[in-house]
């Protein structure tokens, strides 16, 4: 009895093991499929464009076989998000649109300028199927930078004028940021909080751009949050002169910023570039020739032979 109940051990250990064994074979062989349609999928971009012809049938097979792939994910998100946009031509009364020159320009019967601009539209159900996509990688790499900050550039692009979305996502990211104490993966980079702040600041620097009333309320709320956050970071600072140089005319507030930047970081140029336009504006010949000064030692070229030229003539 005792020898047939070995027996039957032996035997239910070896089933066992070989069960395991064309487990893993079978796993072995899907996980080959799936950098097959990585490959394949890499390759077409590359050739095509994230949505050129064949490469929703690979997404779908990929998908198949690897429903939780966050490589297929964010594959898909860029599939759809670029079918979602179709380009028009549009006329503006203005000289600029999301921070660009226009494309063209004519004159009427009347002899006003008459100004046309590339703009981007979208199609609603499939930019929103395109975050969905996007939203599901997130969750399941919730610690990836690199997809928070892909999700935040579809936002702005979608808004144009008014990234009411795209700031308050961010606002939250900064907020989460200091919660986690920076530990983000983003792949190829190394974190710290210099490269975070970078990040950000380009969000901003794209928020100025854009130049309409309500981009320029968000480029000075992100920058206010930031530079909570971070008030050494003088690039913050800056920001804060900007606003109040460009969007509100404020220029004593403008210096006041302008002028801590400049107790920080004696050469920064964005501080005394932007201190000699307000000084020119406020017809103060003083401050105007202590700014251009410094000016000549920090910049070369045109730059620095025109504030010389500048400084003689004052």
């Amino acid at each position: 009895m005792r020898k047939i109940l070995i027996r039957n051990i032996i035997a239910a250990a070896a089933m066992l093991a070989f069960s395991f064994t064309a487990g893993a074979q079978e796993q072995d062989a899907t996980d080959a499929r799936v950098e097959e349609y990585a490959g394949r999928y890499s390759l077409l971009v590359s050739k095509l464009g994230v949505d050129g012809v064949g490469i929703e049938t690979v997404l779908n097979n990929w998908a198949a076989l690897a429903p939780d792939d966050v490589r297929m994910l964010t594959g898909r998100f860029n599939y759809y998000f670029a079918k979602s946009q179709r380009t028009e031509v549009v006329q503006k009364d203005r000289k600029k649109f999301m921070g660009a020159a226009p494309m063209l320009s004519l004159k009427d019967s009347t002899g006003a300028d008459v100004h046309y601009f590339q703009e981007i539209f979208y199609d609603d159900s499939l930019y929103t199927l395109s975050m969905k996509y996007l939203d599901r990688a997130i969750r399941l790499k919730s610690d990836r930078l690199d997809l928070r900050l892909m999700k935040a550039t579809a936002l702005v692009a979608y808004e144009k004028e008014s990234p009411d979305m795209a700031l308050a996502y961010l606002e939250k990211l900064a907020d989460e940021n200091v919660l986690v104490g920076g530990k983000w993966d983003y792949p190829g980079m190394e974190m710290s909080d210099t490269l975070f702040c970078g990040l950000i600041q380009e969000y901003c620097y794209t928020f100025f751009n854009i130049g309409s009333r309500s981009s320029y309320s968000a480029f000075f709320r992100l920058s206010e949050k930031m530079l909570g956050y971070y008030p050494d970071a003088v690039v913050f600072m800056d920001n804060m002169g900007s606003y109040y140089l460009v969007a509100e005319e404020d220029y004593k507030t403008a210096q006041k910023y302008y002028s801590k930047v400049l107790k920080k970081v004696p050469d920064d140029y964005t501080a005394i570039k932007n201190s000699v336009l307000i000084a020119r504006k406020q017809k103060n010949v003083k401050q105007e020739k202590k700014y251009l000064q410094k000016l000549v030692g920090i910049s070369d070229g045109q730059e620095k032979k025109a504030a010389e030229a500048r400084l003689k003539f004052l």
